[in-house]
């Protein structure tokens, strides 16, 4: 009689899985990322995303038949792991990067709209008297800018405001008209409330150890070149983690749009024989004991009797009325654990009961943003007249940024043929977006009006083809000032509960960079509890 199989062995360990359920609150990328590690193992999953699609953040429109990306449309690069999600997805060779032409900035005081400087750091110039950066601040803020290289460096202590940092060391212009921009760009926030540390490690450090902050950044991309270069000879050296010269370096795309691979998680999961379910909404998470219950909301049904003509219009709208104002049906779905993968306010509002120190901690601001994207009847943009893209100085437009689609993805140029497309961003960190109290008609038209402003081209009503607009709730930024703090805060109360988890940008922080690896070890943590535990 052969001897019962250990905790350890693969036979006991595929038997644990299979008898074990989680469920998935929500199906965007962090969702469908945690639910396929938990399929991978064998165990039974479920996921229920309220929307009638998939992807979250993530989604593509149609415009006059042209697909593109109306969300998310790029990924970071560094630390590779969403390449290798690309990879193991089998789409490697769907991986495109974006055409060369660079980001200009618009709203410049007297000066209008100029080319975003080379070689600097968010914004942050290592040499204050290259042309390109006087073109924009001027000899009073150039040599405002020099007297860096002159004052003493901070000794006690570092600061941890971006902005902050660089008004008292390089001057107002340069924060204003080259900071501000990119981090208004990129993450949605003034430069005062960015923590250097986070969105530039290791600045700090060096600006201590060289005396000024122009020789800090230039001291950064020194020792980045060495590594690329050190890499490149085939030698294995760490990520460089000096942060992209431009926005929208660094950074890959998929051709036909992220929503590929959305598509692609979605059909693995499938192959792994999990349950996913759209357009159902979940009322409650509820725990007793060890055992989970996950209520959902399903729509009711009714069935129409056999001498009724179901085609009838009449009895359609009865029905439809009928069966609208009927209560809901709620399903009870039994589950070993739990992960929940929605924006934070409805993560809060499914976890109040069941972890309740989640109510000691602080909630971020989730501000709205809007992408209104348009395809255009415009030969004028067939030669980008701004580069890939356009970044604002703060309070100089309505907008606060703009993509040429067209201009900088190869596979967008070739799926709109002759037509343009551009996206326009709207709102901020503290700001909401102009667009948010005007219908979709008038939302497309001054996203119109604000491509020719910061094009510089004529663009009139006629040119419009198809518009959309997207709304997004933007998880705060991990570069936040005090949002490593929260976010570890949360994170701690929802793990000290046995059977839950929680993963998104919320969490993780913003960009799939940040989310695909933290719902892995999340969704790692909670199948490691489920099988040993």
């Amino acid at each position: 009689m052969s001897p019962e199989p250990s905790a350890a062995e693969p036979s006991d360990l595929a038997a644990r899985a299979a008898d074990k359920h989680v469920v998935v609150v929500g199906g965007g990328i962090g969702g469908l990322v945690a639910a396929r590690e938990c399929a991978k193992v064998g165990m039974r999953v479920t996921v229920l995303e309220a929307a009638d699609d998939l992807g979250g953040a993530i989604r593509r429109v149609d415009l006059d038949g042209v697909i593109v990306d109306a969300g998310a449309e790029s990924y970071a690069t560094r630390g590779g792991l969403v390449r290798a999600l690309v990879e193991e997805l089998g789409l490697a060779d769907r991986i495109v990067v974006p055409q060369a032409g660079g980001a200009w900035l618009a709203g410049i005081p007297g000066v209008g709209a100029a080319p975003l400087p080379a070689g600097g750091i968010l914004g942050i110039p290592a040499n204050p008297f290259q042309p390109d950066v006087r073109r924009i601040i001027g000899w009073s803020g150039v040599w405002r800018a020099y007297l860096d290289r002159v004052r003493p460096p901070l000794t006690i202590g570092h600061q941890l405001s971006l902005g902050k940092l660089v008004a008292s060391r390089m001057g107002a212009k340069v924060r204003d008209r080259l900071v501000a921009p990119v981090t208004t760009g990129v993450y949605s926030a003034s430069p005062d409330d960015v923590d250097i540390d986070v969105a530039a490690p290791g600045l700090n450090a060096a600006l201590t150890r060289v005396g000024s902050l122009s020789g800090a950044v230039q001291t950064l991309r020194d020792e980045a070149a060495a590594k690329a270069s050190h890499a490149a000879s085939g030698a294995k050296s760490p990520a460089a983690k000096t942060p992209s010269t431009t926005p929208g370096a660094a950074v890959e795309g998929l051709s036909g749009g992220m929503s590929t691979l959305v598509d692609a998680l979605a059909a693995d999961l499938v192959r792994l024989d999990a349950d996913v379910r759209t357009g159902v909404r979940v009322r409650r998470v509820r725990k007793v004991g060890a055992a989970w219950t996950v209520d959902v909301e399903v729509a009711p049904t009714r069935e129409v009797p056999s001498s009724v003509d179901d085609a009838d219009p009449l009895v359609v709208e009865l029905q439809a009325a009928v069966e609208d104002s009927a209560p809901p049906v709620i399903e009870e779905l039994a589950a070993d654990a739990v992960i929940i993968a929605t924006p934070e306010s409805a993560a809060r509002e499914l976890l109040a009961s069941v972890v309740p120190d989640l109510l000691k901690t602080e909630a971020a601001a989730s501000p709205e943003i809007e992408i209104v994207t348009l395809l255009l009847e415009a030969p004028e943009l067939a030669t980008p007249p701004r580069g890939t893209g356009v970044l604002t100085v703060p309070g100089s437009h309505t907008a606060k940024a703009l993509t040429h689609s067209t201009a900088k993805w190869g596979w967008v140029r070739e799926a709109a043929g002759a037509r343009q497309i551009v996206r326009v961003s709207f709102g901020a960190q503290g700001e909401p977006a102009a667009t948010a109290g005007l219908s979709d008609d008038a939302a497309a038209d001054l996203a119109r009006r604000e491509a020719a402003a910061l094009l510089g081209v004529a663009i009139g009503p006629a040119a419009v083809v198809a518009s959309h607009r997207g709304r997004f709730v933007q998880s705060q930024p991990a570069s936040i000032i005090g949002s490593g703090e929260r976010r570890t805060a949360a994170r701690a109360a929802v793990q000290a509960v046995p059977g839950v988890a929680a993963v998104g940008a919320w969490l993780a922080g913003t960009g799939l960079a940040q989310v695909v690896p933290d719902a892995r070890d999340e969704a790692d943590r909670l199948r490691r509890a489920l099988l040993w535990d």
